[in-house]
C-alpha cells in the first residue's frame, strides 16, 4: 500500500479518480492506496462542517483541481488563492496523517 507524500497529492488523486471513476477504472490501477475515495470525501466533508476548512477554501481547491495544478504565488491574481490553498492543504495534511494516508513527516 502506497501512502501519499502530501495533501496536494491526496487531493489531486481524489479529484482525478472521481472524474475517471468507471466500473473498469479499478482494474487499470496498480497502486494500492491506504484509503478509498469515500474516505477522502468524508474527511473533507467533516473538515468543512466543523469549520476547519471554509467554503472559500473549498471553492479554491475545486478551481485548481479543474486546472490540475496548485495556485502560483508568483502570479499576482493567484497570490490570495495560494494562501487559502496552503491553509486548506495544511489542515487536510494534518488529519490525513492521523488517518495514516500520508507518510509521516521526516524528523531531522
Amino acid at each position: 500500500m502506497e501512502k501519499f507524500n502530501t495533501a496536494e497529492q491526496l487531493w489531486f488523486w481524489f479529484v482525478y479518480s472521481k472524474c475517471v471513476r468507471t466500473p473498469f477504472s479499478r482494474t487499470f490501477t496498480t497502486t494500492k492506496r491506504p484509503c478509498e475515495l469515500m474516505d477522502v470525501e468524508i474527511l473533507i466533508t467533516k473538515l468543512y462542517l466543523s469549520g476547519k476548512i471554509t467554503r472559500e477554501q473549498l471553492e479554491i481547491m475545486r478551481l485548481y483541481a479543474d486546472k490540475r495544478r496548485s495556485p502560483n504565488p508568483n502570479i499576482y491574481t493567484e497570490f490570495r488563492h495560494c494562501i487559502l490553498w496552503d491553509k486548506a492543504m495544511a489542515t487536510i495534511e494534518h488529519f490525513a496523517r492521523l488517518c495514516g494516508w500520508i507518510y509521516p513527516k521526516e524528523t531531522t
